[in-house]
């Protein structure tokens, strides 16, 4: 009797622990944007803007300062991040649709028991799978008076992108089943291109001069041909649509958009009510002011909209045991290498800002430079949320960063590649390794090499590929990098044939219920 009495309360003990265990797993506000750079966040040493509320969000938790995506494009990255898979074994290596039949996170955290939605970008083609809720952007969406739609149908929402999905995120937290954590992916469209700000920030950044960086006017000199067969030139590749000016008006139609894609050689503004026409130099630097104003015009609204969020659940009893996470899909160039876009493995591109709060679990101020990578992301949600990680996905838990440092057994190197060739930008397919210290990268199709010293040339404009004195390290790098190929399974299954481009295409959803004249 005495043991059916100690084993009945050791039971009750377990489940009572069990039921407290669940109830403190953590809530999850993932809040990521498309194409934001790190070094346009003040709490990563921005020169160019202030973040105040993104900043708030870093002193409060965690910043990670070397957090990368693994093929960084929009629609790879997105499926990375769902299934914590490179894009060779995800099967979204470049803008074609992820299997509905897929596996990923959301699946996994509802079958644990958390509320999941998915709001705002999407960019994967199918409609989202494991999911309670969502509501999301066809395509790439728009910035002002944006279409969204659901299982149900579709609307329009008046106002800008921005501000409406952060209200639809309040709304979506509000009605919630209460008795359950929520996992909600709230996804921006900004600041992707065409760079629409609201007209507060668009009037207040067209006063501002923004500093240029150091390596806008790069020449290139000793690196691989694919600098310099890019199309994606702040001073040669934007056009008159990038960079605001307005059409004349007898143009119509067809015509009128021509007029807008074209890439202008000359401008003509007005200064002081006289008509000013620039060229050569005077244009380049007129381009590179334009972009940055609109883009930086974006990012404020975003981080508007991080402030508001974190309000909303502190008000609301949310604070402590909630883990907000904001991040973009990839990095961006903000001229940098004189370059706008992203796609190659240079660290503007790849890296990513990851700024995280949870006062239940993280420090305010705590800081790490461990190597991350958005292969990661799922597993960090499934630690958390204390489900096992399965053996396919390539990431693992962020979770030890968390105290800040870096563990002794976590990563000192990861793998990159980017397939998207022929494709947007003329941006050339290549892979590599980045270590803690050094990245080798590898143009596949034209053979050729770069190798750069991250220490001593962080910019990365100084080829050492083929200095003598770099032939040991040289060595060394290839055969972790061969490794690495094979440890993940990579033996070029895109080499030959890349997936048809499909996420453009409005979903099969959106033809059945969204009228053309509505789009």
């Amino acid at each position: 009797m005495l043991s059916r009495l100690l084993l009945r309360l050791a039971l009750t003990l377990g489940m009572a622990s069990l039921a407290e265990a669940a109830a403190q797993r953590p809530n999850i506000l993932f809040i990521m944007t498309d194409d934001h750079a790190a070094h346009a966040i003040g709490a990563y040493g921005s020169k160019i803007n202030q973040t105040p509320h993104m900043d708030r969000l870093a002193a409060q938790g965690l910043r990670l300062n070397r957090c990368y995506a693994v093929n960084s494009i929009c629609t790879p990255s997105r499926a990375t991040i769902l299934t914590g898979q490179y894009s060779h074994r995800n099967g979204v290596p470049v803008f074609n649709n992820l299997d509905p039949a897929k596996v990923t996170v959301a699946h996994r955290l509802r079958e644990a028991g958390y509320y999941t939605a998915m709001l705002g970008k999407w960019h994967l083609g199918s409609d989202p799978q494991g999911f309670d809720d969502w509501n999301i952007l066809p395509g790439q969406g728009r910035y002002n008076d944006p279409v969204l739609y659901d299982r149900d149908g579709h609307r329009i929402y008046k106002g800008y992108a921005t501000e409406v999905i952060t209200d639809l995120a309040i709304g979506l937290l509000k009605n919630r089943p209460k008795d359950k954590p929520f996992f909600l992916m709230c996804h921006h469209k900004a600041p992707h291109r065409e760079w629409t700000p609201n007209e507060r920030y668009r009037r207040e950044f067209a006063t501002k001069t923004i500093p240029e960086p150091a390596t806008l006017r790069d020449n290139y000199a000793g690196r691989a041909d694919a600098l310099r067969e890019q199309k994606q030139s702040v001073f040669h590749d934007l056009t008159r649509n990038d960079l605001k000016l307005v059409p004349p008006p007898e143009l119509k139609g067809a015509e009128r958009q021509r007029w807008l894609g074209e890439k202008p050689t000359e401008v003509t503004i007005e200064v002081n009510g006289q008509k000013k026409i620039l060229r050569g130099e005077e244009l380049n630097r007129w381009k590179y002011q334009r972009y940055l104003q609109d883009y930086l015009g974006c990012v404020q609204s975003v981080d508007d909209s991080v402030g508001k969020l974190m309000d909303w659940l502190d008000a609301n009893g949310l604070r402590e045991n909630t883990l907000v996470i904001y991040t973009s899909d990839q990095g961006f160039f903000l001229g940098d290498h004189g370059l706008y876009d992203k796609r190659f493995m240079y660290e503007p591109s790849a890296r990513m800002p990851f700024l995280a709060r949870w006062p239940a679990q993280i420090k305010p101020g705590t800081v790490t430079d461990a190597l991350a990578i958005n292969c990661d992301f799922a597993a960090t949600f499934l630690d958390l949320a204390g489900v096992a990680v399965p053996a396919e996905m390539q990431g693992r838990s962020l979770a030890p960063l968390f105290t800040g440092g870096t563990p002794a057994n976590w990563r000192h190197e990861f793998y990159y590649r980017y397939y998207h060739d022929p494709g947007h930008h003329d941006t050339r397919a290549h892979y590599g390794i980045r270590t803690d210290t050094h990245k080798l990268i590898h143009y596949w199709k034209a053979d050729q090499w770069e190798l750069f010293d991250l220490t001593k040339d962080p910019d990365e404009l100084n080829n050492l590929y083929g200095t003598p004195a770099a032939q040991p390290l040289i060595a060394d790098l290839k055969a972790r990098l061969s490794k690495l190929q094979q440890d993940l399974g990579d033996t070029g299954q895109f080499t030959r044939e890349l997936p048809r481009d499909t996420v453009d295409a409005r979903p099969r959803q959106m033809d059945r219920k969204h009228p053309d004249s509505q789009l």
